[in-house]
């Protein structure tokens, strides 16, 4: 676990932004049972994390095609939320930084680390943009 006072700047980028941070088993629960369209940002401490995928995440969420539920847990930091999510969808490869696209709780679309690194937090946006068009319903 890493100290929640080096980490805090690593949630504050996102709940600006309006992500629901689930801290809790529950939390991830409900947060999977909301209808509509999702986007589960998996945080990290990670260089991807800081240089790409936050603020990757910012620009895309500043557009108007976003997903209607959004919510963050944070690998290293919330356990028991990041191994719910992590049993929930135990087909996926656990990875962090990685975004789960849903659509009415089902996987639509899983963004692995390898998809991250290496792109500019331009490039991440336009994935990000590309794969919520991709979204059925």
């Amino acid at each position: 676990m890493y100290d929640p006072v080096i980490t805090q700047h690593m949630r504050s980028e996102l709940t600006r932004l309006g992500i629901s941070e689930l801290t809790t088993p529950a939390e991830v629960d409900a947060f999977l049972a909301r209808p509509g369209s999702s986007l589960l940002f998996i945080n990290s401490v990670c260089g991807c994390a800081a240089g790409s995928a936050r603020p990757g995440l910012g620009l895309f969420l500043a557009g108007p095609d976003r997903p209607a539920n959004l919510g963050t847990v944070f690998a290293g930091m919330d356990l028991e939320a990041t191994s719910r999510v992590r049993t929930r969808y135990d087909q996926l490869p656990p990875s962090s930084p990685s975004v789960l696209l849903l659509q009415d709780g089902v996987a639509a679309r899983y963004i692995h680390r390898s998809e991250i690194e290496g792109r500019d937090a331009n490039a991440f946006a336009g994935l990000l943009r590309q794969a919520c068009a991709e979204l059925p319903g």
